[in-house]
């Protein structure tokens, strides 16, 4: 089933099958926690759209996780700002980036980390299971968002704050990345950019609730439930 997202101003999209595009070290004090050095171009990779779900959906930890011999089954949230594009472009300059998005919202991009720092082919399988996407609340229309280089952007666990930052503190800003992308992948409407995420990612576990807020979009927040502690089916 595809995601249904409000657009604040009184319409709605079906994010049905869009193309995900998220960035990777795209805050300097994350790139710090994780030991790497700052890129000096955008670092993509996909995530595929079985991921979305809505604010309120759960995030689901697979049983089958626990039963492959995993000695310490890791699975981290990441906030970060998402774009939604609004219409098609290829190698759009970066002045003319904004004609072509629709709108911005909150994405977390839920990460397997034994997947992920494993796989010989990169992160694809790590960022790509089930429920690891969750999206929303809303589409915040541009022209709502015109500061959105410098929007609060914040993810709490179970209540307490453990990602904190601003969009000002991108490495690589929306415009850039925008037409960096389309330079090599044509961007159509419904495609998500997620921007990267700031320090402070974090283990997920059963009976969480993970919630990120970003100024003048709202709150995303979705429940975790890890199937192999319940004892439930994957």
């Amino acid at each position: 089933m595809p995601v249904v997202l409000d657009v604040a101003g009184g319409s709605q999209i079906s994010l049905r099958s869009p193309k995900i595009i998220a960035l990777g070290l795209n805050y300097l004090d994350h790139i710090e926690e994780t030991g790497q050095a700052a890129p000096t171009e955008p670092v993509i990779f996909s995530k595929t759209p079985n991921v979305l779900i809505a604010c309120g959906e759960p995030i689901v930890i697979p049983a089958w996780l626990h039963e492959i011999g995993l000695d310490d089954v890791t699975v981290h949230y990441e906030a970060e700002l998402a774009v939604v594009m609004g219409s098609r472009c290829s190698a759009v300059p970066p002045e003319l980036a904004e004609e072509h998005i629709l709108g911005f919202t909150c994405f977390n991009d839920v990460s397997q980390r034994n997947f992920q720092f494993a796989d010989q082919s990169g992160w694809f399988r790590g960022k790509s299971l089930d429920t690891f996407g969750p999206v929303g609340p809303v589409v915040v229309p541009l022209r709502f968002l015109p500061h959105h280089d410098d929007l609060g952007i914040e993810c709490r666990l179970n209540g307490r704050i453990v990602q904190k930052s601003r969009t000002s503190n991108l490495l690589f800003k929306v415009s850039e990345v925008v037409s960096w992308i389309s330079k090599h992948i044509t961007l159509e409407p419904g495609d998500i950019i997620a921007t990267g995420t700031p320090g402070g990612v974090g283990r997920l576990s059963h009976g969480d609730l993970v919630e990120e807020e970003i100024e003048g979009i709202g709150v995303l927040f979705n429940p975790v439930v890890d199937k192999g502690v319940t004892g439930q089916a994957p």
